[in-house]
């Protein structure tokens, strides 16, 4: 059976360039080019996952976000070009489950969505309140799930198989900045670029040793959960963490 995802963007040759390379993959696509018709159209729908735009005319991306988590929990991706970490944060508290950066690159962009429709399990969709207990219950907005990882950006709790994890500021950055990018490989200079705003110079340790201090924390000692990927940098894995 395939997948239902409603894409929000007004850009019509992206979205026809994201409905035909997901169609590939089993996607059924239903395209929205406003803001203020997605409610409506998510509730005729029932999509699996929503792919939703920032800047839409007649709503904002993040007004439609909001509205789409009080109608139910699927989970929602979110476009954007901005690369500020407050305003990445603040999606998340908005009810977004995810987001990936413009200019979308479609393999990356199909592995985020399946990662996603892993995590949230049975679907969660407009009237799924119906299927009662059938249906898994659906992570709370401003929470990231991997297995037995919770992370509540709302409040910057962590809780790894049912305990607290205590972390610095700096790890706990680390580790939000790793988990939003889950499947996709992320360089030391990306990573410093979003942690500090410096530039890698190919002698800066301190990504490595906090990668290092991470790991030990959530018992990675096979470098499973945080994968180094030799010569690119690393991967948060968001099925190794049960």
């Amino acid at each position: 059976m395939a997948t239902r995802l409603m894409l929000v963007e007004d850009d019509a040759r992206l979205s026809s360039l994201i409905a035909e390379y997901l169609a590939a993959y089993e996607f059924e696509v239903a395209v929205v080019a406003r803001g203020d018709e997605a409610p409506a159209r998510f509730q005729a729908f029932a999509p699996d996952v929503v792919v939703l735009d920032l800047m839409l005319p007649g709503m904002d991306g993040a007004d439609v976000c909001r509205q789409l988590r009080a109608l139910a929990g699927t989970p929602i991706l979110v476009l954007t070009a901005r690369e500020d970490d407050y305003d990445q944060v603040a999606l998340l508290e908005h009810g977004a489950d995810d987001f990936i950066n413009k200019p979308v690159q479609p393999r990356v962009l199909l592995a985020r969505l399946r990662a996603l429709l892993r995590r949230a399990g049975p679907a969660a969709g407009p009237g799924s309140a119906e299927g009662g207990a059938a249906n898994a219950p659906a992570a709370a907005p401003g929470t990231l799930q991997f297995g037995a990882l919770c992370i509540a950006t709302s409040d910057r709790q962590v809780r790894w198989r049912g305990a607290p994890v205590v972390l610095s500021g700096s790890e706990y950055k680390l580790l939000l900045v790793l988990a939003e990018a889950a499947g996709t490989v992320l360089s030391r200079d990306a990573l410093l670029k979003k942690l500090r705003g410096l530039e890698f110079d190919g002698m800066d340790r301190s990504i490595d040793n906090s990668i290092s201090k991470l790991r030990r924390r959530f018992d990675d000692h096979e470098a499973e959960k945080i994968k180094t990927v030799w010569g690119e940098g690393y991967l948060f894995s968001p099925s190794a963490w049960q």
